[in-house]
């Protein structure tokens, strides 16, 4: 009931949509001729007109980049395709060998591309992959589950795919995957074992200074969750019937969080575009098309993911397990770790990321580094001007040691 009331609500807002939009087309040439009586009614127009949520991921954009004194071009390639998602790389127009990066994006209610700055930022000096996470209400039941396990398993597949010598960079939530992946392939002594993975504001130990998150999921039992925030994906979907944790929800939390930063960014949003000001209202466009664009997890994986990690911690207690096996982060003896923490980080607060410095007990002291982003908050650690005048340097250091 939860999904098809959202989705009934949605098809009923969409003619609204639809007509503020041919507003804006009609109205807008001749508001932006100075006419301040209607620059205020198309501004209502185009806050009515992005009032949807999409579940369709937005473009990378990402169509050339500068390495050294070089325009390149930059074209997107599939190297993986399973049901649940793509390993994806930017492939340049240019033989020169770089450093090969795979960047594990989190399952977490968004797609991939909100770590476009990040790809950009290191594209230059780094042949770069992502985890380009598929939309769970897309993906068909006959496909079979998705949870905790298959995530890992995934970036293992992966990994293995790309072939000895990558190195890691794992933003938020994944950071415990990444970790485990680590672990389980170095106890294999897998060839294609990461050379150095970053993890950046992850929730590797969430006992350490919990924050509003961690409070929430420890609020409830997992019962709760399940009964509560799990929906069926209607049938008109390609993932009918498959049960899910719905983008809009997890969106409608996050938002929870920082209801008067939203409700003031629109609010200066609304005067920007009154004022015909659009340079100033772009970046809160931007932001906003990427933060309305949301796409479902499936049940499993939200309910292993609440329950294993933020509710029993139990990578940080050397509980996790994968396949029915122990992960064991002592066995990474030749991954050089580097973690990342905001200091004004509300999401993945101050401890819980360097965490992993003391379960990777096979790591000599010369093969870890932890850099505290001053300033930062959680979005602020992987995008913006402090990512990357100040952390990605790190994480480049890192990546060329390392290589």
């Amino acid at each position: 009931m939860l999904y098809l009331a959202y989705q009934t609500q949605d098809d009923i807002m969409s003619p609204v949509r639809r007509m503020a939009r041919a507003g804006l087309e009609t109205l807008g040439p001749i508001a932006n001729g100075h006419i301040k009586s209607l620059r205020n009614v198309t501004a209502a127009y185009e806050l009515i007109a992005r009032t949807g949520l999409t579940h369709t991921r937005p473009d990378y954009g990402i169509k050339n980049v500068r390495v050294g004194n070089r325009e390149v071009a930059v074209r997107e390639e599939a190297l993986h395709v399973t049901p649940f998602g793509t390993l994806l790389r930017f492939r340049k127009d240019i033989e020169i060998a770089q450093p090969r990066v795979l960047v594990v994006a989190p399952l977490s209610g968004h797609f991939a591309t909100l770590l476009r700055s990040l790809i950009r930022t290191m594209l230059p000096e780094h042949d770069v992959c992502i985890t380009d996470w598929h939309n769970a209400r897309d993906v068909s039941t006959r496909n079979g589950r998705f949870g905790f396990d298959d995530y890992l398993g995934h970036l293992i597949t992966w990994l293995e795919h790309m072939g000895p010598g990558v190195h890691v960079v794992a933003v938020c939530q994944p950071c415990v995957q990444v970790l485990g992946a680590a672990a389980v392939m170095a106890e294999a002594k897998s060839p294609a074992q990461p050379r150095s993975m970053t993890l950046m504001a992850g929730p590797i130990d969430t006992r350490a200074n919990p924050t509003k998150v961690n409070e929430l999921a420890n609020g409830k039992p997992i019962s709760w969750f399940e009964n509560n925030l799990i929906a069926t994906v209607p049938a008109r979907f390609a993932g009918g019937g498959r049960r899910v944790y719905p983008g809009f929800v997890q969106l409608s939390a996050f938002m929870s969080m920082n209801l008067d930063r939203h409700r003031k960014a629109h609010v200066e949003l609304y005067q920007h575009l009154a004022n015909g000001d659009l340079e100033k209202a772009k970046p809160t466009i931007d932001f906003y098309d990427e933060y309305f664009a949301v796409l479902d997890l499936t049940a499993e994986f939200y309910l292993e993911t609440v329950q294993w990690i933020f509710q029993e911690a139990r990578l940080a207690t050397g509980e996790l397990t994968y396949r029915g096996r122990p992960v064991k982060p002592k066995a990474i003896r030749r991954t050089a770790l580097l973690t990342v923490e905001g200091e004004k980080d509300d999401i993945c607060s101050l401890g819980q990321t360097v965490a992993a410095h003391e379960l990777c007990t096979g790591l000599r002291p010369h093969l870890k580094r932890h850099h505290l982003q001053p300033g930062a908050g959680h979005y602020g650690v992987f995008s913006g001007r402090r990512w990357e005048e100040q952390v990605y340097p790190q994480v480049r250091n890192l990546i060329l040691a390392s290589d």
